[in-house]
């Protein structure tokens, strides 16, 4: 009787996955010790091709910000203000389906904001095909032991 039996290697960042605090902040939350509450709930698709701003965040309901996805084709990404807004407000969970939140020339300095907040990064997403609005999502990292990032299989189910 055959079998199959498949080996796997990638880097954590690669495809769709979640930074965690460790990422970017020193002695920060590795992907396994991250809050599964954070990882699980209510979500909004925002469009967003570009980066947005803070003033742009500021517009939002605040019903929008906990859990929060921007989605741009792949040029969703994030100014400081904007991350500095959302941890402000609270967010639990921010991504987008740029390959990275930062906008170019500072990318890291949304990162900061959002991990030094203990906010966990979904980048990576596909959305292809989901229009923006409410949904409840599902994504949880894999439980990589004191990883900086892990991949993770992101679901949006209709509320």
């Amino acid at each position: 009787d055959g079998y199959n039996l498949s080996g796997f290697y990638a880097c954590c960042h690669s495809a769709t996955h979640m930074d965690a605090p460790l990422h970017f902040i020193e002695g920060g939350t590795p992907a396994d010790k991250i809050d599964m509450k954070r990882c699980f709930g209510p979500c909004s698709v925002i469009e967003a091709a570009g980066t947005v701003t803070g003033e742009d965040i500021d517009k939002l309901p605040a019903s929008v910000k906990k859990r929060i996805i921007f989605k741009g084709g792949g040029r969703a990404f994030l100014s400081r203000s904007a991350a500095f807004a959302l941890a402000g407000a609270g967010a639990l969970l921010v991504g987008t389906d740029a390959q990275s939140i930062g906008a170019a020339p500072e990318e890291a300095q949304a990162h900061k904001e959002l991990l030094g907040a203990g906010i966990p990064i979904l980048e990576g997403l596909c959305l292809d095909g989901v229009p923006a609005g409410s949904y409840v999502i599902a994504a949880f990292p894999l439980k990589l032991g004191g990883a900086e990032a892990a991949p993770v299989r992101a679901v949006l189910l209709c509320r």
